[in-house]
């Protein structure tokens, strides 16, 4: 269960200082090829851990699980530096209860579950982490029993939405099929009535691809074909296409995407007809034929740091070049800090118990609130660093965090609520670049 990585890809959240996008090698946020769903700590994706008797030890203490080696261990720094941000600022603003919050050593490895093991020795709260989604499983499995919170900055496989935490594990990245109801919307902006689905075996591209047909129908637009195809044997699904003489394809790639263009583009399918999922969105160039993505749309997920971010990101590791996960770690560390604030107790359980609270999430139907507590809750005041949250508990109101990456607002599986896209267009040199963007609802489901 190896991280699928997507070569050459930008990615939304990545930004180098100066406003440009890393399209060297980048990371399709970590795929579950298979994740056996055999948690045994609660109800299936219950992030409502019932709150607790105060059991920390007054000191907040942070870990993080970074699992990137190779060619992605360029993914480590800046979920580094922005976990070291966020913890800097923290400490600026008082700590917890006065006390500093303590940032554990790092360690690089892929053995998450020994990584984790270390981790709640060393008796962290909360842990953030890990990237790759096939490596949650073994995390969630040790954290969870030892009531650690578990916050990931990029797991996005749409299984992990029900994996059972018993409500400990949580992710500021918006899982797979969220992207869905952008692709169907960039299909109709088009002007497009009807289109083909091509998707790769595994499970993105067959999560992708029926959620895609399902906010196509709600939107309007007629599928008139759904293709699967293996990386590198893609004619036959271009083929199937092309017969049913869509007005425009929605190609749900990875590891085959280029071989797959280049079939849709025999076929007369690519260019300005061509809409591609964030897995399939990269650098082309010259590896496909002149113009064959001219006027083709895609998305990746995130946003784009704001240049004060970026710059306060180098400013603790001077040679970061790349942002990605960037935002998505400070959100997390900073939401674990706010959650401890409002708990008053720096424990993972109370930590845990708080966090779609104080993320401006609501309590599920017939249920308590987040967090174990009444359904009658303060009134939600917005707030966008520690600071601002921990003034509005003062003031006697329910902080709602939204930060760098955007609104959070967990939903009662620990995932976001709303997924931000940054939409690419590409021109006849088969490049692309950044032409808006876009919200689309991510729940898992």
């Amino acid at each position: 269960m190896a991280l699928a990585a997507v070569k050459n890809a930008p990615r939304a959240a990545a930004g180098r200082l100066g406003g440009t996008l890393p399209l060297g090698s980048a990371l399709a946020a970590g795929t579950l090829a298979a994740v056996a769903l055999t948690g045994c700590l609660g109800p299936a994706g219950s992030a409502r851990v019932a709150s607790a008797d105060a059991s920390g030890d007054g000191t907040l203490r942070i870990g993080l699980i970074l699992d990137n080696t190779g060619r992605q261990n360029f993914l480590n720094a800046p979920q580094l530096a922005a976990a070291k941000l966020a913890v800097k600022e923290i400490n600026a603003a008082g700590g917890h209860k006065g006390r500093p919050v303590e940032l554990l050593p790092e360690t690089v490895s892929t053995d998450t579950a020994a990584q984790a093991k270390a981790l709640v020795a060393a008796k962290a709260d909360v842990v953030i982490g890990p990237t790759d989604s096939s490596r949650a499983p073994a995390a969630i499995d040790v954290l969870a029993n030892a009531k650690v919170a578990v916050i990931s900055p990029a797991n996005s496989a749409s299984a992990l939405s029900n994996y059972k935490s018993g409500g400990y594990y949580f992710r500021t990245s918006a899982a797979d099929i969220a992207q869905a109801s952008v692709l169907a919307k960039l299909v109709k902006d088009g002007g497009a009535k009807t289109l083909a689905v091509l998707h790769e075996e595994g499970e993105y591209g067959k999560d992708v691809a029926a959620a895609v047909a399902g906010a196509a129908t709600q939107s309007g637009l007629e599928v008139v074909a759904d293709a699967e195809f293996t990386p590198g044997q893609a004619q036959q699904a271009a083929a199937t296409a092309k017969s049913a003489n869509p007005d425009a394809v929605v190609l749900i790639s990875r590891d085959g995407a280029q071989g797959a263009i280049a079939e849709l583009n025999n076929a007369g399918l690519a260019g300005k007809k061509l809409v591609l999922s964030d897995g399939a969105v990269s650098k082309y160039g010259s590896g496909l034929g002149t113009r064959a993505l001219d006027g083709a749309r895609g998305v990746l997920p995130g946003v784009f740091p704001s240049a004060t971010f970026q710059k306060d990101l180098v400013a603790v590791d001077p040679g970061l070049e790349d942002m990605v996960f960037g935002a998505e770690t400070y959100d997390a560390v900073i939401l674990a800090a706010v959650a401890a604030a409002a708990a008053e107790d720096d424990a993972g359980t109370s930590i845990a118990a708080s966090l779609v609270s104080v993320s401006g999430g609501t309590a599920p139907a017939g249920g308590n609130a987040a967090g174990g507590q009444p359904a009658s809750q303060p009134p939600s005041q917005s707030c966008k660093s520690y600071k601002n949250c921990v003034d509005a508990l003062r003031a006697g109101n329910r902080p709602d965090y939204d930060g760098q990456s955007g609104r959070i607002n967990f939903d009662s599986h620990g995932d976001i609520t709303e997924g931000n896209y940054v939409v690419y267009a590409y021109g006849g040199d088969n490049l692309p670049t950044m032409s808006g963007t876009e919200t689309a609802s991510s729940s898992g489901g």
